[in-house]
């Protein structure tokens, strides 16, 4: 069976994908800016509420994943809430300057999870990376469990060829799990492409604002956002992603 990994923006997230099928949540805040770790209240209530595995991003904000050493310092006790938490696993990655795996701090936060029973995923930190192959192995030695990655390129269909070449690379030495604008118009083409056993989804769909007064005058963030929509994961898409992986067809 192909398995989905759900990228979830907030506790309701998580347990629409668990409700859906997923085998595991990725538990994030601020999808919008590729994700950002989530709050101590997501992380306690999707916890409490989700019986399947739960994993959470840690990253301290958006942008590159070059770290000064105060931002390294908030992923360590990031990392520590998260263990302390009940949370299964931790997702991250962190580069040095020359766009290559930093190992020493990986090897730090890795293992701080490990030592407390946690699996580790490098994400997709490994498609801005100088050399995929090194960076490929250099994860490897660290003892990551996966790589997330869309093969360096926008979107794991744009990159379906370098994550075909790095899943032979990788030899059953580690999984590679692609991610990154998947949906299910192009699942079935990456399944058959690429050999995956793992995908990773947010699986969303816009969820309107019950708000009857709106103030149409303002923006309170971003101008390419939408005051009164949210983005949640959708239960029907997830069952949908998956049995499309799987070849099952859902009317």
């Amino acid at each position: 069976m192909i398995s989905l990994e759900v990228c979830a923006n907030s506790a309701t997230s998580a347990i629409s994908a668990q409700t859906g099928g997923a085998a595991r949540v990725e538990l994030c805040n601020n999808l919008h800016q590729g994700g950002t770790t989530p709050s101590l209240g997501h992380i306690i209530i999707a916890r409490k509420e989700l019986s399947i595995k739960l994993y959470a991003l840690i990253r301290p904000r958006s942008g590159d994943f070059l770290y000064t050493a105060n931002e390294f310092e908030v992923m360590i006790e990031d990392a520590r809430m998260c263990i302390d938490h009940g949370c299964d696993g931790l997702v991250f990655g962190i580069l040095n300057k020359d766009g290559s795996v930093d190992i020493e701090r990986n090897l730090q936060l890795a293992s701080l999870a490990r030592k407390h029973g946690l699996g580790v995923t490098f994400h997709r930190a490994f498609d801005v990376c100088n050399d995929q192959e090194k960076a490929l192995e250099d994860v490897i030695k660290l003892g990551f469990e996966r790589i997330l990655t869309s093969g360096g390129k926008s979107s794991a269909m744009e990159g379906a060829s370098a994550i075909r070449q790095l899943k032979e690379k990788a030899a059953n030495r580690i999984m590679i799990m692609p991610g990154g604008g998947i949906s299910e118009s192009n699942l079935s083409h990456l399944v058959r492409f690429t050999g995956i056993t793992e995908f990773h989804s947010s699986a969303r769909s816009i969820i309107h604002s019950d708000m009857q007064f709106r103030n149409d005058n303002i923006m309170m963030g971003s101008r390419f956002v939408d005051e009164y929509a949210t983005y949640e994961t959708d239960v029907l898409v997830v069952k949908k992603l998956i049995a499309i992986a799987n070849g099952l067809l859902i009317k």
